[in-house]
């Protein structure tokens, strides 16, 4: 073991949060180290991996997958890192890489509502933020300069300044089904982490339409281009660093993060402030994994909290063809949504939501259905270019409630380094059953709209996860049961910041990584303030 690597602040995780985090605490003159358990890639060895991959519709195949960092894999078979204690799977993707999960993002970057911070207060469920929208607001659109957020004005959520470029050029589908279900549902363009315009010394979009898993030319923001600013500000990453344990004094403050290398050979990085900015699960697994004799349960857990009310938003979809070729696959992958179901005084019976209009090419999944349904020759190639033109999938957003249930543990199962490995308690309850009946009805009608057959929904009770993984860090103000304060600061211990979707109390019904990032922001304020 050594004991020569030091710094003002330590982060754990290089993903768009932590380096974010890092920069601004650089830039600011503090010294900064980032351990990132998995290696480090680039956008053309990731591009090349994709194009030979023969696993198109799996966002993880182009990705490497460590011994000593692994992650979440389904393809070609589970391989098993997460531990499922049931009831439901929660068979969560990400990336343990230099830059972390958002290299294979849509890059949505939507702000909350003003009345998504106190579900509880207006509609009797949930829990409410200890902060508000006001509070978090200059923090969004510092986020949203940094990453460069192109969207509409008129999206539901209240700012006060325009955003840094206009929304991406529709798409001819996402134009035709506006005007279709107009003016009954209103379709917007995405806000999205994606250049419309040169921004940043990076090209606007240019229609490549496999956002997810990797932009091959780096119009939309990854995790990756924040580890690159994070370095040239200063800060200093070491990869392939798995942080296992964290050191406490006995007045609980955080003296030292130790890590493997691949070789499990241990080293010990010390500091005066420590942030983890790792995801919902693994910062969970990484506090329990450090209990001691003074915190046997865990540390950052005195409240009992840790690891619980895991969320994300399950999600149902629709598929049915349209009377006229749209051509699903010109541009980006998510381009537009329905927002009119994220808030309203039924949020006290049924989960809200949203939909998305997917513009995914229809033409892998079409082909591979028809070659299984015997269609050979001519008559191959004429239905896969009938459906694949005519074809039209749309899904929700649902939020999930915060269950102390819903949980992360460790499991008695060990990687390769001999660190046990996750272990998910994951349900729906009825609060979800009764917001996918909603949206159900609005499936058939925007279908009745558009002059649909072939309507196809997704079987009752059967949902897929956006691979949104928030809770577990949950901030409040009471420290008896939440694990941060306000600011994203331990209550166990001063010296113990967390950026991460973890800490957002309830999980809405959008993708999380603007809010996050604009918390981990706001959290760097609030340490470099002394807080």
């Amino acid at each position: 073991m050594t004991d020569k690597l030091s710094a003002d602040v330590v982060v754990v995780g290089s993903g768009i949060c932590g380096s974010l985090v890092a920069r601004r605490l650089a830039e600011a003159g503090a010294s900064v180290i980032i351990l990132e358990a998995g290696p480090r890639i680039t956008r053309e060895q990731i591009t090349a991996a994709y194009r030979a991959s023969p696993f198109k519709s799996d966002f993880m195949a182009p990705y490497p997958q460590s011994p000593w960092a692994p992650q979440p894999s389904y393809t070609p078979k589970d391989n098993n890192y997460l531990i499922q204690a049931g009831p439901v799977p929660y068979t969560a993707e990400y990336l343990r890489v230099v830059g972390g999960t958002t290299w294979h993002w849509a890059a949505q970057a939507w702000r909350l509502l003003p009345n998504d911070f106190r579900i509880k207060s207006l509609y009797g469920v949930g829990r409410d933020w200890p902060i508000s929208y006001n509070d978090l607001e200059p923090f969004y659109y510092e986020a949203e300069v940094l990453m460069g957020v192109s969207g509409p004005l008129d999206n539901g959520s209240p700012r006060n300044k325009p955003f840094p470029m206009p929304p991406v050029t529709p798409s001819f589908l996402e134009q035709r089904v506006r005007e279709k279900i107009a003016p009954k549902y209103n379709l917007i363009t995405n806000t999205t982490a994606r250049n419309s315009v040169f921004y940043d010394g990076r090209p606007q979009c240019c229609g490549n339409n496999n956002c997810m898993p990797i932009c091959p030319i780096d119009a939309q923001y990854t995790g990756g281009i924040a580890a690159e600013s994070a370095e040239k500000s200063g800060a200093k990453i070491y990869p392939n660093s798995v942080v296992y344990k964290l050191e406490h004094d006995e007045k609980g403050n955080i003296v030292a993060a130790n890590y493997y290398d691949p070789d499990k050979r241990s080293y010990r990085v010390t500091g005066k402030i420590f942030i983890l900015a790792a995801n919902a699960i693994e910062i969970p697994k990484l506090l329990f994994l450090s209990a001691s004799e003074k915190y046997p349960n865990g540390l950052a857990n005195s409240s009992g909290a840790l690891g619980r009310t895991l969320m994300d938003h399950p999600s149902s979809s629709v598929v049915f063809e349209a009377p006229e070729e749209l051509w699903a696959g010109r541009g980006p992958v998510s381009p537009s949504s329905i927002q009119g179901m994220r808030d309203g005084a039924f949020r006290s019976e049924h989960a809200a939501f949203r939909l998305d209009l997917s513009n995914s090419s229809r033409v892998a999944g079409v082909t591979k259905d028809l070659i299984s349904k015997g269609f050979t020759g001519q008559k191959l190639q004429d239905e896969i270019r009938r459906r694949s033109a005519h074809e039209i999938s749309m899904k929700n957003v649902l939020e999930q409630l915060p269950d102390p249930n819903n949980r992360v543990t460790l499991a008695d199962e060990k990687d390769a380094l001999g660190i046990p490995k996750p272990k998910l308690h994951y349900s729906y309850d009825e609060y979800i059953h009764r917001g996918m009946d909603a949206t159900k009805d609005i499936y058939l009608d925007i279908a009745s709209m558009m002059g649909a057959t072939k309507v196809q929904i997704s079987p009752d009770r059967v949902y897929h996860n956006n691979q949104h993984i928030t809770g577990t860090l949950a901030m409040g103000s009471d420290p008896a049961t939440s694990v941060t304060d306000p600011h994203g600061r331990s209550y166990d211990h001063p010296n113990l910041y967390f950026v991460s979707t973890g800490v957002m109390p309830t999980v809405a019904t959008v993708n999380s990584t603007l809010t996050a990032v604009a918390l981990s922001l706001r959290t760097v304020q609030a340490i470099r303030a002394g807080a």
